[in-house]
């Protein structure tokens, strides 16, 4: 359905002929108002809608956390509400913990930690449900979903500072190593979302704290920001002589892409392991930060923009799916009809200036009176023209290139370029220089790009405004460097690389770096909305996936938007993982990027964006696959209404 016209713009009829808004018919368009119309329109996208967006590390905080759990473990809040309550009253008589003062919930996290020590997992696993229950805001003591996400974070600065975070690694690593559960898990035909209840619990409550202690605000006391310094220093250097926790993470996604471990959570994994990425790295902010502090270390000009704010503010939405340039086999017209006068029109539109095109005068041109011969063909062109234009009239839909005239008349409507600056390299301008010198002179001088003798005028000025552009990056200085130090390793000695948690996160992901990024893409590519099912395909759905499968069409309704949503997760997070991957490597150094990206390019990465492009983009963005009385913490205070096939489609 076309969008109706704009109050009194009076859109052309489509045959050419019909009824406007003033008196009698409204007249076809011309070849000229019919490309200003096509241009209108490719410059406001009508085709496309304007979409609500906010170009963000991650989500709002509420929404964050509520992508940690899918619909199918809506069922565990009780039970871990339930195994927090038995063991409070053990430990504790005629309080809640809200009423506690902050010694006596410290005390009793101490032996909510010493009871984890035990033989059997049943007993561990209750009282890591506990814990999880403290982590997720004892929402059965709140009256609102502000209030669970205040406690929320209240009860995870107060673990961390207890230990919790370093018992619950310990107790990872035993269940990343229990080789029962992975045979378990290989025997059966399909894994389910009871084959992780042990793990899905110790990351759900990783995840809360990585995600709690790391957003920020002003508010926070002097203790809560002490702690998040520490815990982001506990989690980019190796402690205790063991591996960055990221490095944990990024073995357990291979493991589970080799099909060792199909019991794994990967939604969970990938999560934990973007949070922990961008806690410890910094967010694009704070990359940008880190970008202006290397520039004025290097010596470099400040930047001229802040290149997060420039994609803030761009438009979301794709261009439109027609160009101005329609092709010679498009624009022109029958042979039989303008078969003598093609080659004068051709001529007449080929001639005109680049400048003339913006209404502006060469300042190096020198105005020369036209002879008769060319007064003539410019006549003859003119009356070509014009015969042209009353013949596309019949069919307004194949408009004419543009006049000088109907262009300098609406100079302002012209499509804008990129938002950012333009950058010149120094190579550019040797490039230009060597070409103009080769032309002009006969001869180059080699990388000097200061003696413009013999070049005419326009050359100057083209040179001065590619130097006024000219942009040094960080990436030339570094590959400067080492062309430096490959020449001279002796007399400049060994390279001294400071150990910043970017550095150290790449020498530990070095040895196993294409594995990593291979298994990335695999399970990118089994969350592709237009994947098929194979065969040899991972099983992403293991912690989605209930025991039984759905009976009625309300369930298998549920399940289904649970699973899209599922997908949709594991893509965000796995493409946000490799964005800010690529953005800080390339920071550190420009051969780790291109390492990386040596290696993204190997495992196919290419053609797998391509494939999530082979679809409507629209629909794909805003598609909903959520139903928000089902999400956290909405679903732990409200009543869960009574849900059918038709309540089901309203919510959804």
């Amino acid at each position: 359905m076309e969008d109706p016209a704009a109050p009194g713009t009076g859109g052309p009829p489509a045959n050419g002929n019909g009824n406007g808004g003033g008196k009698g018919k409204q007249a076809a368009p011309k070849g000229r108002e019919a490309f200003r119309s096509q241009r209108r329109e490719s410059e406001g996208s009508v085709d496309c809608p304007t979409l609500e967006f906010e170009y963000g590390d991650a989500d709002g905080h509420a929404a964050e956390l509520s992508e940690l759990y899918s619909y199918t473990e809506n069922l565990e809040f009780t039970n871990n509400r339930r195994c927090f309550e038995e063991d409070f009253k053990t430990q504790v008589q005629g309080k809640e913990w809200l009423e506690l003062e902050e010694d006596a919930q410290k005390a009793y996290i101490m032996g909510l930690l010493d009871r984890l020590e035990v033989v059997s997992r049943e007993r561990r696993l209750k009282v890591a449900r506990a814990v999880l229950y403290l982590a997720q805001g004892t929402f059965g003591e709140c009256d609102s979903e502000v209030d669970v996400l205040h406690w929320s974070r209240y009860n995870c600065f107060l673990l961390y500072q207890m230990g919790t975070f370093s018992t619950f690694l310990e107790l990872l690593h035993m269940e990343i190593d229990n080789s029962q559960a992975c045979s378990s898990a290989l025997r059966k035909p399909a894994v389910s979302i009871a084959d992780s209840t042990e793990l899905r619990v110790l990351l759900s409550v990783m995840y809360l704290m990585v995600e709690n202690i790391r957003l920020e605000r002003e508010t926070d006391p002097c203790g809560w920001r002490t702690a998040r310094e520490t815990f982001r220093t506990e989690l980019s250097f190796s402690m205790h002589n063991e591996e960055p926790f990221a490095l944990l993470l990024f073995s357990m996604v291979t493991k589970f892409c080799s099909g060792l471990a199909p019991h794994f959570p990967i939604k969970k994994v990938l999560l934990l392991l973007w949070k922990v990425v961008m806690f410890t790295l910094g967010g694009f902010e704070h990359l940008q930060t880190l970008k202006v502090q290397k520039r004025a270390e290097l010596g470099l000009p400040p930047l001229a923009e802040d290149s997060i704010q420039v994609v803030k503010s761009m438009r979301a939405a794709s261009p439109p799916s027609y160009t101005l340039d329609l092709g010679e086999s498009q624009l022109a017209p029958p042979p039989s009809k303008l078969r003598g006068r093609r080659g004068s029109r051709r001529q007449l539109l080929t001639k005109q200036d680049s400048l003339d095109i913006y209404n502006e005068r060469d300042l190096f041109k020198t105005e020369e009176p036209a002879t008769e011969e060319e007064e003539e063909s410019a006549g003859d062109g003119e009356r070509t023209l014009d015969g042209e234009l009353d013949l596309l009239e019949q069919d307004p839909l194949v408009p004419p290139p543009p006049s000088q005239a109907s262009l300098s008349a609406e100079r302002v409507a012209f499509p804008k370029g990129l938002p950012w600056a333009p950058k010149v390299r120094q190579k550019d301008i040797e490039h230009f220089l060597e070409m103009s010198r080769n032309k002009f002179i006969g001869f180059t001088l080699g990388q000097d790009t200061d003696t413009l003798v013999g070049l005419p005028r326009p050359i100057h000025e083209s040179v001065k405004t590619l130097k006024q552009h000219k942009y040094i990056s960080i990436a030339d200085v570094q590959i400067k460097n080492e062309e430096e130090l490959e020449k001279c390793p002796m007399s400049l000695g060994e390279e001294v690389v400071p150990q910043t948690p970017c550095e150290i996160l790449y020498q530990g992901m070095l040895y196993s770096l294409p594995q990593y990024m291979i298994a990335l893409l695999k399970i990118l590519l089994a969350a592709a909305p237009t994947s098929k099912a194979k065969t040899d395909s991972i099983n992403i759905l293991a912690d989605v996936l209930p025991e039984e499968m759905p009976i009625t069409v309300l369930q298998s309704m549920k399940l289904g938007i649970d699973v899209n949503r599922h997908k949709e997760i594991i893509v965000k997070s796995i493409s946000t993982l490799l964005l800010l991957l690529l953005k800080h490597f390339k920071l550190n150094h420009i051969y780790q990027f291109e390492y990386v990206s040596q290696h993204l390019v190997f495992a196919n990465c290419i053609p797998l964006i391509l494939k999530f492009f082979n679809q409507n983009i629209l629909s794909y963005i805003t598609a909903k696959n959520s139903i928000s009385v089902l999400d956290y913490p909405c679903c732990t205070i409200q009543d869960l209404p009574e849900l059918t096939t038709e309540s089901l489609y309203e919510l959804w």
